[in-house]
């Protein structure tokens, strides 16, 4: 290794996500994964490296980290922290490494979009607008390392560090970038309520009602966001192994699961680095285990009110590293345990699923555990999720839009099969020169109250201003049948519901 002080200083420009990085200029180039990047930093003065950034996704990351190396051909090293399990699990620096070891070919995105598929038993993409020969290029003329700790990955930077400058490998690159700009209907901004029984049914109409009619804002990572404001979810039915569709169009799989839900139920030792989980914030955050808490609270008081966790530390407002989930809040009634889990933000798209199997198996390991420690046998009530931000970054719009034209449709045809209103169902039929309408129970179908009158609008405003909660098709229903009573009224004819 030939040692010598660092003559030039090459300041990083990146194209993409600037806000995202901690920028030096020296010539390695570091991605700390899951890892916070100030965790590496602190130990390296600007001049011993080029740029220090984060890799969530190797679907949506990887190819906005290589835009930005072509742009800075000053880079001749890239040292690669893989080193947590949320690295292993999301796989993104694994793809990354795959990317310079083995390489790419083209191919389509599960999206069906044409790119470069990268050699790895990773998925990962790079956009099709890169030259070929320039990612080849960048693959000879970067040595890549992989570190699996924080000192190891400052060990090999401080390595590098020390040898000769070695001279640019070409000129700047740069490579146009297609941009999907959604088309939004007019909608409500705030206080959204969608049902579904499974957690894959209900990811499917979250992503529809925000493509549809969210609100484009900036966000605070370089790019846009689609957003709607306190979205309440709520999953009615989903089995106990999960249900995962075949073939599977959610963002994760079972093995991705079953690492996962370890990170909600269970504690986790402090990892330099790595903020925290939300096990760790629900079982030794605060010095008390509030998940054990919760379980011997409900047993001593089965219909208490007061069943709450605390994931938000007031100490979150300095260090910038707060959890997205907030407060859980679960309530038992007629023998059924239900969870509410309030999230202050949540990507829709690529975080709600795994969050919503992770939040469902805590459920049922409290029901399971109050079984065990009490007489009490309750039954899994719904899982409802409240996330005040509720947003798909832009990086996905080709995504959500091709889930969303494969499975909405076809979704919302299978609920109609299974029709039913909280509200009730209601029963019309003309007497004299009035229409009466009755409206019960949707179970038992107990009479609970009678609407009369002679004008088919003035008659449906009324059923819906006494039950709010109606569903719109349900409420439409209601206005043809209406009308057609209405019709039979003044023709004479003998008017028959559904006929």
């Amino acid at each position: 290794m030939v040692l010598t002080e660092q003559l030039t200083q090459f300041p990083y420009k990146p194209l993409y996500k600037p806000n995202q990085l901690i920028c030096g200029t020296g010539q390695i180039g570091i991605v700390t994964g899951w890892t916070v990047r100030g965790a590496i930093a602190k130990h390296l003065s600007s001049d011993e490296f080029a740029v220090i950034g984060q890799l969530y996704s190797p679907t949506r990351g990887i190819s906005f980290l290589i835009r930005n190396l072509l742009a800075n051909p000053h880079v001749r090293f890239l040292v690669v922290l893989n080193a947590t399990k949320e690295d292993i699990n999301a796989g993104g620096c694994e793809c990354l490494l795959d990317f310079f070891r083995q390489g790419f070919s083209e191919g389509k995105s599960d999206t069906g979009r044409k790119c470069w598929i990268i050699e790895s038993r990773i998925s990962g993409y790079i956009d099709i607008e890169i030259e070929a020969n320039a990612l080849e290029q960048l693959r000879q003329s970067v040595q890549c390392r992989e570190a699996k700790s924080i000192s190891d990955a400052v060990s090999i930077v401080k390595d590098y560090s020390q040898l000769r400058e070695v001279k640019p490998w070409g000129k700047e690159l740069k490579f146009p970038l297609a941009e999907i700009i959604p088309n939004v209907l007019p909608g409500t901004r705030y206080g959204h309520r969608i049902e579904g029984r499974t957690i894959a049914e209900t990811w499917v109409k979250i992503i529809h009602r925000i493509k549809t009619t969210g609100t484009l804002r900036p966000t605070g990572y370089d790019g846009q966001w689609q957003e709607l404001i306190d979205l309440m979810a709520i999953v009615t039915d989903e089995p106990p192994d999960f249900y995962f569709p075949e073939p599977n169009y959610l963002p994760l799989d079972r093995e991705f699961i079953e690492e996962y839900v370890h990170q909600v139920v269970d504690d986790s030792a402090y990892r330099q680095g790595v903020k925290y989980t939300y096990g760790q914030r629900l079982r030794s955050w605060f010095g008390r285990d509030q998940i054990e808490q919760i379980i011997h609270k409900l047993i001593g008081e089965i219909d208490a009110a007061s069943a709450v966790m605390s994931l938000w530390d007031v100490k979150d407002h300095d260090t910038g590293g707060s959890p997205c989930l907030n407060h859980i809040w679960l309530r038992v009634v007629d023998n059924e345990l239900s969870m509410t889990a309030t999230f202050r933000s949540n990507d829709m798209f690529s975080a709600w699923p795994a969050n919503a199997i992770g939040l469902r198996k805590l459920q049922e390991h409290i029901r399971d555990e109050i079984a065990k420690k009490s007489e009490y046998n309750l039954r899994m009530g719904p899982l409802i999720t409240i996330s005040q931000s509720a947003h798909i970054y832009d990086d996905t719009f080709d995504s959500v839009d091709r889930t969303i034209n494969d499975h909405y449709h076809h979704i919302i045809e299978e609920e109609r099969k299974r029709y039913l209103d909280a509200v009730g169902n209601f029963l019309i039929k003309v007497e004299g020169k009035e229409m009466l309408v009755c409206q019960t129970t949707p179970g038992s179908g107990e009479v609970v109250m009678y609407y009369r009158g002679k004008d088919p609008l003035k008659l449906l405003r009324e059923i819906c201003a006494s039950s709010p909660a109606i569903q719109p098709e349900h409420s439409g229903y209601l206005g043809l049948e209406l009308q057609k009573a209405f019709d039979c009224i003044r023709s004479g004819k003998i008017y028959v519901q559904d006929q």
